[in-house]
């Protein structure tokens, strides 16, 4: 009994000294959480103090009342009881990215993404060896990543998209940190050479928008997961990662566009890919790519759904086979070589969204089979080489917001069909041979919210009233077209209207007064039309109104004032008899009127200086003849020597009686030498003695070369003073007295202007005209202000055919598809090339050296050099002939 007594009290008193001992250890332990806790609220607080900012009060409970762990976007380890994760994304915070973060010894994940943090990335950030995820991507960080990041060996997830930063990638970055899995340093400003010590975790690598050089490293094959590498707008160079992207069989993401990177036999990079089963995303635009797309890209797998191919040189057709990628949602191939058709299988492409092959030579009718896209948002067929008519079937693309079928050989009516299409925000079918009347279904359009351009056309009809009920359109362009009528004055029902352009038509009648309702206008054109009546006075009251042109029309009575009007000159008003104003250069409708000036006063002056003209010189015919009748009886013997007889009719001389005449234009036949040329001196076969520039000789119809200016040497011979004079004066005569041939001479030498090389330049691209034309400047068919330069240019967007010599058109038809395509090539830079040299202003047209090297530079694309470029060479904007 007294044993069991003493052994309870034994096992009584172990029990009180453990419970002693535990109690002891678990107050030690809270003290230690307690104080742990304290020393990162501590932490959070110095934080918050280096942020200046907080826009939506997310640290507004970062205070020493609440719990560390009930902060806004502040998690705590149960275990630990330590701060483990933040995050606040979106937040707006501005502030410094303080190294104080680095106390939380425990933190496990950083986001601070999308905020206002600005300074270096602390290089304390590396103490936290717990640290898996960083998070700090659309902040305005700069200076380079920290080595020491290299320390961070759980690092999993490293995102500092979008910042400021500069530098290259630590190269221990990838050889310490062997578990990052996701790296996201796109959208900065660093450089150098991606590191090659790959980690075999990565799945995901985005350079995108960056500096790097060299070439992708083969190493990144150790990634076999990965999923996706984008490596857009860097510097890199080499070929295509054939025998890389061969070896990521999980890749579903490849973006290499803009890299640098270049590729001029797709066969084999295209037969990689085909190993990557998963592949979705493949974008390789801009990389210099050349040769055919191989047929080999409908063996791409099925999940394909985005292929941007655009702005390389990619050459033939578009291969049938590109219908086998069923799941394709995107295509572009804008901007390359491509010719041919579109082949009837793409219609299979059923679930295509946006389909842009724009910027090439693609030819035939455009397939009624696109109409089947029931899906399709986006269709851009501009700038190619598109005929006949609009297929009807596009009107069942219920879903379509963006049509642009401009700048083609499209000929036909609008179909109305088209007003099906009630989703559409733009439409673009400019610069087409579009003929009948705008469809009334066209009313049908009421979600266009951007614009409607249908200019450079050949529809007819009146001014579609339609078009008021388009509440949401932006801008309107039915410029240079046929259109008849007057202007509805619902036109101000298009409340939204910010552009209106009707110019280069027939339009009559008066401008309607609710234009002023239009209170979004900016730009407005009606020129070359036959509208007539006063200006509507409350167009001054649109103050956004900035462009108003409404030259070339029967506009009468006196120019409003105030808005737009005061900062107007008298170019928006040139060719509007009936006008006047105070704008410089029109005629003050206060001043008192001249009856000198009436129009019945011009007209009987003009009449009897007439009459009189031909009385005065029927007295000097008879004056004449009585005083040589004088001079014959008196037998009077004149002292002087009679001038030369003028020659009124001088004889058809070619360039080789020419040649022959001066003996090959040789040096010791020159008489002299002025601003315009040599002159030679020559004797024909009848012993004529005759003076002559070569840039004299111009082409007949027959091509051959002919003296143009026999009729500027009689003019030299009247001037000259003596027999001994006329030969010799003729260099300096005619640089005094005509500055050129007609129809060649430059426009400024018929305002006073001083000779200079810009006139040759001009006549210059007269003759080239003349040559791809075979049209004289001076044909009969250019009467008041049109002109051989302005014939050309209103066909040079699609019409060409209709202006070019029908000689060199039959000279090509059996020639083959290489040698028309240089053909158009070549026609196409000479017309513009002449253009280009008879603009009307000085300051716009090109030097002859300039246009030498573009001359040059055709040739050798003729013999062989596709890398040859034209027009651009002269520095001169396409618009510059791109608008009539």
């Amino acid at each position: 009994m007294v044993f069991k007594r003493t052994m309870f009290l034994y096992l009584l008193q172990y029990l009180v000294i453990i419970c002693g001992r535990s109690l002891t250890a678990r107050q030690h332990h809270h003290h230690r959480s307690h104080h742990s806790l304290e020393t990162d609220r501590a932490t959070l607080l110095a934080f918050k103090m280096t942020i200046s900012s907080d826009p939506n009060s997310s640290l507004a409970n970062w205070n020493r009342t609440t719990h560390v762990c009930n902060f806004t976007g502040v998690r705590c380890n149960k275990q630990h009881h330590r701060v483990t994760q933040i995050s606040i994304n979106d937040a707006g915070l501005v502030g410094l990215l303080s190294p104080v973060i680095s106390n939380l010894t425990r933190l496990r994940v950083l986001k601070l993404g999308n905020n206002h943090l600005f300074g270096t990335i602390p290089q304390e950030l590396s103490s936290l060896r717990h640290l898996r995820h960083v998070w700090l991507e659309r902040n305005h960080l700069q200076g380079q990543i920290p080595d020491s990041f290299s320390l961070l060996v759980h690092l999993g997830v490293l995102n500092l998209r979008a910042n400021e930063l500069t530098g290259v990638i630590p190269v221990s970055l990838f050889s310490n940190c062997t578990f990052l899995q996701n790296v996201d340093l796109s959208a900065n400003f660093l450089e150098g050479k991606i590191p090659p010590e790959i980690g075999p975790g990565l799945w995901n690598l985005n350079l995108y928008n960056n500096q790097f050089t060299g070439e992708i490293p083969f190493s990144i094959t150790n990634a076999s997961s990965m999923y996706n590498l984008d490596v857009e707008y860097n510097h890199l160079s080499g070929e295509l990662p054939t025998e890389i992207v061969g070896n990521l069989p999980k890749l579903r993401y490849l973006h290499l566009s803009y890299s640098g990177m270049v590729g001029s036999n797709l066969d084999p990079f295209f037969a990689a890919l085909g190993n990557c089963t998963v592949l979705e995303e493949l974008e390789l635009a801009g990389m210099k790519l050349q040769g055919r797309l191989p047929s080999s890209i409908g063996q791409l797998v099925t999940y394909l759904t985005t292929l941007m191919l655009q702005e390389n040189r990619i050459t033939g057709s578009i291969p049938p086979s590109l219908s086998n990628l069923t799941s394709l949602e995107w295509l572009n191939l804008t901007s390359n070589l491509l010719s041919g058709t579109i082949p009837e299988e793409i219609s299979q492409l059923s679930l295509l969204e946006q389909m842009f092959l724009s910027h090439n030579f693609l030819s035939g009718p455009i397939p009624p089979a696109l109409g089947q896209f029931q899906g399709l948002g986006l269709l851009d067929l501009s700038h190619n080489r598109f005929s006949d008519e609009i297929p009807k079937s596009l009107g069942n693309l219920k879903k379509i917001s963006s049509m642009f079928l401009n700048h083609n050989l499209l000929s036909g009516a609008i179909p109305a069909s088209l007003g099906n299409c009630t989703n559409l925000f733009k439409l673009d079918l400019s610069y087409n041979r579009l003929n009948g009347t705008i469809p009334p279904e066209i009313s049908g359009l009421r979600e266009i919210r951007m614009f409607l351009n249908f200019s450079h056309n050949h529809l007819e009809g009146l001014f579609p009233i339609e078009l008021s009920k388009l509440e949401n359109v932006q801008e309107v362009d039915l410029s240079s077209n046929n259109l008849t009528g007057s202007v509805s004055p619902l036109i101000s029902s298009c409340i939204a209207l910010r552009l209106l352009n009707i110019s280069h038509n027939f339009l009559q009648g008066q401008l309607p007064e609710s234009l002023g309702e239009l209170k979004n206008l900016e730009a407005f054109d009606v020129s070359v039309n036959h509208l007539s009546g006063n200006i509507p006075t409350n167009l001054n009251k649109l103050l956004t109104l900035t462009f108003l042109n409404l030259s070339s029309n029967n506009f009468s009575g006196t120019i409003p004032s105030g808005g737009v009007f005061d900062s107007l000159t008298n170019l928006s008003f040139l060719d509007n008899q009936g006008l006047c104003g105070s704008v410089p250069g029109i005629p003050d409708c206060h001043r008192k009127k001249n009856p000198f000036h009436s129009h019945t006063f011009k007209i009987t002056f003009c009449i009897v200086t007439a009459i009189l003209m031909v009385l005065l010189i029927i007295c000097c015919v008879i004056g004449c003849r009585y005083f040589k009748v004088i001079i014959s009886s008196g037998n009077v013997e004149t002292e002087r020597k009679s001038q030369p007889e003028l020659i009124h009719n001088f004889p058809r001389i070619t360039y080789k009686e020419l040649s022959e005449a001066t003996g090959g234009f040789d040096q010791q036949r020159l008489l002299g030498s002025g601003s315009y040329g040599h002159v030679y001196k020559g004797v024909l076969p009848d012993g004529t003695p005759i003076a002559v520039k070569p840039s004299n000789v111009l082409l007949n119809d027959d091509m051959t070369a002919l003296v143009s200016d026999f009729g500027i040497a009689r003019l030299v011979m009247t001037v000259g003073a003596g027999n001994a004079g006329v030969v010799e004066n003729v260099g300096t005569s005619t640089a005094n007295v005509l500055s050129g041939s007609i129809g060649y001479i430059a426009p400024e030498y018929g305002f006073g202007s001083n000779t200079n090389t810009k006139g040759d330049v001009y006549s210059f691209g007269v003759l080239v005209l003349e040559m791809v034309t075979r049209k004289r400047p001076t044909d009969d068919m250019f009467v008041g202000a049109l002109s051989l330069h302005r014939w050309v240019k209103s066909h040079y967007h699609g019409r060409v055919e209709q202006v070019i010599d029908s000689s060199l058109v039959r000279a090509m038809k059996d020639q083959s598809s290489e040698v028309k395509k240089m053909w158009e090539v070549a026609i196409g830079e000479l017309m513009e090339l002449g253009i280009l040299c008879t603009q009307d202003s000085p300051s716009t047209r090109p030097t002859m050296l300039d246009a030498a090297d573009d001359l040059d530079r055709l040739k050798g694309y003729l013999t062989g050099d596709t890398t040859a470029t034209f027009a651009s060479s002269l520095g001169i904007s396409s618009s510059t002939v791109g608008n009539d």
